[in-house]
């Protein structure tokens, strides 16, 4: 069954870590209830700079930050921008506008892949 993947990349400072895990396991549970198959967040383990480019260069991380890596699974795309709408429009995440996130969402990137080899 094909699938269709959200995948986010951006740099969190190790000071914020716990509020930025409070964030993602709210995330986490409000992706799964509006109908995300899948829901992931993952802290680098071994990212290093690269010569041309890399994870940590790719978000310009500083000193003090590390880099989260995180995706989402849904069915199609279809079903990813019903699953999206529902969740953009959440009371909980509408909660968190106009307030300081715990990471810098201007060095955040995302995209959504097709699904074409899986296991």
């Amino acid at each position: 069954m094909p699938r269709y993947v959200d995948g986010f990349v951006l740099p969190v400072p190790k000071k914020n870590r716990a509020a930025y895990l409070k964030m993602a396991r709210l995330g986490r549970k409000i992706w799964l209830e509006h109908g995300a198959l899948d829901y992931h967040e993952c802290i680098a383990d071994d990212v290093k700079p690269g010569k041309l480019t890399s994870f940590p260069q790719s978000v310009k991380l500083k000193k003090g930050e590390e880099v989260w890596f995180s995706w989402a699974v849904f069915k199609s795309r279809r079903h990813r921008d019903q699953v999206m709408k529902k969740v953009m429009t959440d009371p909980r995440m509408l909660a968190y506008e106009g307030k300081k996130m715990p990471f810098d969402g201007k060095r955040m990137f995302w995209g959504g892949f097709k699904c074409v080899v899986s296991a």
